[in-house]
């Protein structure tokens, strides 16, 4: 094990993956805007990262990733690669925000690190392994065909749904009265309006749906409008949990500190990845606030990373990692998470365990800095 591991170029690869349409409230996505990297260092081996780029959540596209990441790999370049704090500062130090792309080269740091050290990640991080069963998302359509995709989810084994919703608060009522008709009572549903409702039809939607025995909503509002979450909250049945009105620990403590939720959603996407995440997830221990581990679009590489952090973090209560089964066409990694049904598990291989298939590398654009 070294003690310093010098950066001595960095690839970028426009990391696309055709998949079947799939809508939120904010839009429709019908590829995954990923960018996949590879660090590497003198001592013959790299770090692999992956962002998924979701606009209409983080003001990110691929293409800017792209542009930013080619930046940040100018920056590191000669740098010590286990310094993983001043390296991450460089990140800051250059530009605000941002944290998509930030988040793909904290993973890579992260693996090269554990590699390093001969360690899976997860053990690398302190961490020991548990069952970790992910829910699967229904994203929004008709109530009918929602309650026949949720009746394909329960026949394939799902025992936890998400549901999508946001776009009309009436008939979001209606597409959960379906689906929970349709399911029964043994499943668990969690519904996630993307921040699609005004603070009436949140009021509105939530008490309708107390009934349908729901775990708990995410993100009901804007985040302009998280002054008036200690009044929903007190009118509704539901629990809340915050998505994107926390990106980092600061975030989570004045969402915690302010009473204006019950649960916090933690992405790599939103947070910069690892290193953030964890500061989260410790804020939010020490305050006895339950998280969950959530994500964009990435495929199997950006998921292994994500299991281990899971692993690491026993304050994470709740799976929604289901990102590469929300219909990718194509699996781009090899190595990785492997799914059982909808539980997840991971080899003890050192670092990630994970990397990009070099078939389909080779019919992806590439930058090398």
């Amino acid at each position: 094990m070294k003690d310093k591991l010098t950066i001595t170029h960095i690839d970028l690869y426009r990391f696309s993956i055709p998949m079947e349409p799939f809508t939120i409230a904010t839009g429709t996505m019908d590829h995954a805007q990923n960018v996949f990297i590879r660090v590497h260092t003198d001592a013959g081996f790299y770090g692999v990262g992956e962002c998924s780029a979701f606009p209409m959540i983080v003001g990110e596209t691929q293409d800017t990733c792209l542009v930013m990441g080619r930046e940040f790999a100018r920056l590191w370049k000669g740098q010590d690669a286990l310094d993983i704090p001043a390296r991450l500062q460089q990140l800051h130090d250059f530009t605000a925000g941002n944290t998509t792309i930030k988040s793909a080269f904290d993973i890579a740091l992260f693996d090269i690190a554990a590699k390093n050290a001969g360690l899976p990640l997860y053990r690398f991080l302190g961490g020991e392994r548990r069952e970790v069963e992910s829910d699967i998302t229904i994203g929004i359509a008709g109530p009918a065909t929602m309650a026949l995709k949720a009746l394909d989810f329960k026949a394939s084994g799902a025992t936890i749904l998400k549901v999508k919703l946001g776009k009309n608060a009436v008939e979001d009522v209606d597409r959960i009265k379906q689906i929970r008709e349709a399911i029964g009572s043994d499943m668990k549903i969690r519904i996630d309006a993307n921040q699609g409702w005004s603070f009436d039809e949140a009021v509105f939607a939530l008490q309708e749906l107390g009934q349908y025995d729901i775990e708990f909503c995410e993100q009901p509002m804007r985040t302009w409008y998280d002054d008036r979450l200690p009044q929903l909250m007190q009118l509704s049945p539901v629990k809340i949990m915050a998505d994107e009105s926390v990106y980092n620990h600061h975030d989570a403590r004045k969402q915690i500190n302010s009473a204006l939720c019950h649960y916090i959603n933690i992405k790599m996407s939103k947070s910069g990845g690892i290193w953030e995440a964890k500061m989260i997830h410790d804020e939010a221990a020490a305050k006895g606030i339950a998280c969950m581990m959530g994500g964009m679009l990435e495929s199997r590489i950006g998921l292994s990373a994500k299991l281990h952090f899971v692993y690491a973090c026993p304050n994470i209560k709740f799976y929604d990692m289901d990102t590469c089964m929300l219909g990718h066409l194509q699996d781009p990694c090899i190595g990785g998470v492997t799914y059982e049904g909808y539980k997840l598990n991971i080899a003890d291989e050192p670092g990630i365990g994970a990397d990009a298939d070099e078939v389909f590398l080779a019919q992806c654009e590439q930058y090398r800095i």
